[in-house]
């Protein structure tokens, strides 16, 4: 069904798409160099594939197309009750926080982009704020490169989870 929309699409308008599941442009361009795909099973793979070949640098730009879990707790309530954003259905969990999450959750960002340089990124489908504040604050003390591995893979399931959304 995925394959299916992306056929549908112009060269360019596929590569918008795939650039809103990752937001690292040697992603897309290995994607769009794979397709066509033979089915949906066969882009998540090759998805896997392309995603495990990049470098540091290219991990660090999809992770800039992701919205930091704010500066402040407005800003947190502000920005996760838009739903009309994928972000936003994905940290839906925020929206229901206590103040003393929020506040665990914004001196945890902040320390988290102090550390490492990047935001925290965590698939964060299906989870509470709780549980989100509680990843970042076990993660906080890994090593970087340590650190950058986790964070791919979190930035990985949620371009799987993304690729699922296309077209729908």
């Amino acid at each position: 069904m995925i394959v299916e929309y992306l056929y549908s699409l112009s060269q360019e308008e596929r590569r918008k798409a795939l650039l809103l599941c990752c937001g690292s442009t040697r992603w897309v361009d290995g994607m769009s160099q794979a397709f066509p795909f033979s089915g949906d099973e066969d882009l998540h793979k090759k998805a896997d594939e392309v995603w495990n070949s990049l470098q540091k640098e290219d991990f660090l730009e999809a992770f800039t197309h992701h919205p930091q879990i704010g500066a402040s707790k407005e800003h947190l309530r502000k920005k996760f009750q838009n739903t009309a954003s994928w972000s936003s259905g994905e940290q839906a969990g925020v929206s229901q926080a206590s103040e003393k999450i929020l506040d665990r959750l914004v001196h945890g960002n902040k320390a988290y982009l102090d550390r490492f340089g990047y935001i925290f990124i965590v698939c964060a489908t299906g989870k509470s704020a709780k549980e989100m504040v509680e990843i970042l604050e076990q993660r906080l003390p890994n090593e970087p490169e340590i650190e950058l591995r986790i964070a791919a893979r979190e930035q990985a399931k949620i371009t799987h989870i993304r690729l699922e959304k296309l077209g729908s």
